[in-house]
């Protein structure tokens, strides 16, 4: 037990560690500042073109859908970072990480509202349209709200992977959590800044997972 909490739960590693690892807190917590509000735009952007009434404009959008999301993004990252150079193009760690993150997440994040947007009754529309709405005005004020709630819990819980998607950030060598704690490892020889890593992602998402489980239990209610 006291080799287990040597290796595992040292303090004075940890404590040692701390500032790289709070460095790559706060870089991690700037990826999601930048992917979940990029995705859930893009979401939008998707879902509402995947609506649209005209053929020609859903099918180049579902096929923009599938590709993304059978694509993973961890070899969406790996292309984006290292093989654009190769057409000329050379993004810093960062702006590869969004983009990256935005073509995946904006895919699930579409699909997610798209399906809001279907569960909201045919009559809703007709009705805000009848009161002198206009198209924008009814999906705005109307259908989108309605859309949004029925799939808050499913918007939740894609937030939740898109901040734990964060941490492949580390194979472009930017330095956020993960890779911070792997560097601190590596300097002390010791698995205890993992652990650090491991607890700090555990606070910064069980408010979130607490929060989704409230939501799905009230629209069971």
């Amino acid at each position: 037990m006291e080799a287990f909490a040597e290796e595992f739960l040292n303090w004075a590693v940890m404590a040692k560690a701390a500032p790289l690892i709070w460095r790559g807190f706060g870089t991690t917590l700037l990826l999601c500042a930048i992917v979940i509000p990029l995705g859930l735009a893009g979401g939008l952007v998707v879902a509402l073109l995947g609506t649209a009434a005209s053929p020609l404009v859903r099918w180049p959008v579902a096929a923009f859908v599938d590709v993304f999301r059978a694509v993973p993004p961890l070899v969406l990252l790996i292309f984006v970072y290292a093989g654009l150079p190769f057409a000329g193009v050379r993004l810093s760690p960062i702006t590869s990480v969004a983009m990256a993150f935005l073509l995946n997440t904006s895919s699930y994040y579409g699909e997610i509202i798209r399906a809001g947007l279907e569960s909201v009754g045919r009559g809703q529309r007709e009705a805000a349209r009848s009161t002198g709405l206009t198209p924008m005005q009814t999906m705005g004020s109307v259908v989108l709200p309605q859309a949004l709630r029925n799939v808050l819990p499913d918007l939740l819980s894609n937030t939740v992977e898109a901040v734990k998607l964060t941490s492949i950030a580390s194979v472009v060598a930017l330095p956020e959590l993960l890779y911070s704690a792997d560097m601190a490892r590596s300097l002390t020889y010791n698995a205890s800044p993992l652990v650090f890593a491991g607890a700090l992602y555990l606070v910064l998402l069980w408010p979130l997972i607490r929060l989704i489980s409230r939501f799905e239990h009230r629209l069971q209610a």
